[in-house]
């Protein structure tokens, strides 16, 4: 899957937009939380930098109704100023995205200069993938560059219909595109093996193809999460109150057969964190699976499982992680998610952490620089594992 690559372009002294996913948490007083997403895309900036380049940036931040934004709470002023103490330079905030006051200051950009867009979701034909508002973000650029993996699943008018109005020598990736699709792609297509998958989170459901599609590349697959209990419902288990998607007991059944008839080495919780209800408050009990009351539920994994899946990873030379193994964002039940992190940060494989959830328990761990790479887009990754063709990459793709 070779991309365009933006050291393939021109870009000496020309106007660009760059596409990037800006997208950070914020805490209840408006600070950013987590600027990992603004610092990834600071290799393509200083590149553009580097050749004089006049630079748009354009970003979505958070999901504002068309006309009820809220500008303390949707606004990307605040990235903005992280941008300005990160590259130690000013960065011009426009007012809106593409208003005739904004295209007149991106044509008007000096050399070294950088305008970042308001939130591209203010306007309704973003989500649209409209073609007279990709029209309009055209309009203020000479080249097209889409660094925003994170979003790149997604059918908008900023990463799917705005690089169709660019010649193929105009448009490309962005460093942390190339980066993102290498490692998940390459990776997964032709690791080096034995290559472990630990699949978490809470529904197979939404990770359900992902899995099929894993199961013919992987040595080992270890599930934890939520999703656990379907597959041990599947093989017979009662699983109390515990989450289980019914209707997709049958897909596990074909998901289990198939790594063993690949002798596919599949791990599933021996023992968990069982709860009456999902609280802080509440009652907890370390059990086997085969001892779970039928009014509790599983929370997490519990010390045996951790003990086992740590055994699993033991010959990993791949590791690729996405969901975590509990409800992890409650103390009570974010050990098994946490050990998890450790124990992958701890072997001597190549890791690869899907983003979202995943990431968010690395940083939480304090693991984030023992890790080989970590993904900035939870959606996104999951959907190249699935297999499917992100339109952000088939709009900037080779041939």
């Amino acid at each position: 899957m070779e991309l365009l690559s933006i050291k393939d372009l021109d870009l000496e002294g020309k106007r660009v937009l760059i596409r990037c996913d800006f997208n950070v948490p914020k805490d209840e007083f408006g600070n950013i939380t987590d600027d990992r997403r603004i610092r990834s895309a600071l290799p393509t900036i200083r590149y553009c930098l580097d050749r004089d380049c006049k630079i748009i940036l354009a970003s979505h931040f958070g999901r504002p109704k068309p006309g009820e934004w809220n500008e303390e709470k949707d606004s990307l002023k605040p990235v903005a100023k992280r941008l300005h103490s990160l590259l130690k330079m000013d960065i011009e905030m426009a007012d809106d995205v593409v208003g005739d006051a904004t295209i007149a200051k991106a044509q008007n950009l000096k050399e070294g200069e950088i305008l970042l867009l308001e939130n591209l979701r203010y306007n309704v034909g973003e989500t649209k993938n409209d073609d007279e508002f990709a029209k309009r973000l055209a309009s203020m650029a000479d080249f097209y560059v889409n660094d925003a993996f994170g979003a790149s699943h997604r059918k908008h008018a900023s990463i799917y219909a705005l690089p169709a109005f660019f010649d193929k020598d105009h448009k490309a990736a962005g460093f942390l595109m190339q980066k993102e699709v290498n490692f998940f792609h390459k990776s997964v297509m032709n690791p080096t093996r034995p290559f472990i998958a630990v699949v978490g989170g809470s529904k197979v459901s939404g990770k359900l193809q992902a899995l099929v599609n894993l199961v013919d590349k992987v040595d080992k697959l270890v599930i934890g999460g939520g999703m656990a209990f379907t597959f041990l419902k599947a093989q017979g288990y009662e699983v109390g109150k515990s989450l289980v998607e019914d209707h997709l007991i049958e897909d596990a059944k074909k998901i289990i057969y198939r790594a063993m008839g690949r002798g596919v080495k599949l791990y599933l919780p021996v023992d968990l964190v069982v709860s009456p209800e999902l609280s802080e408050l509440a009652p907890v009990k370390f059990l086997p699976i085969q001892e779970i009351p039928e009014d509790w539920m599983g929370l997490d994994i519990g010390p045996a499982t951790n003990r086992l899946f740590r055994e699993a990873l033991n010959d990993a030379q791949t590791i690729l992680w996405n969901g975590p193994m509990g409800v992890y964002e409650m103390d009570k039940y974010s050990k098994g998610s946490i050990m998890m992190s450790h124990y992958i940060a701890e072997s001597h494989a190549t890791t690869i952490i899907g983003g979202g959830d995943t990431a968010d328990v690395v940083q939480r761990a304090g693991d984030i620089d023992e890790m080989t790479f970590i993904s900035t887009g939870g959606g996104a990754s999951l959907e190249l594992l699935e297999g499917k063709m992100l339109p952000g990459i088939e709009a900037v793709k080779k041939g």
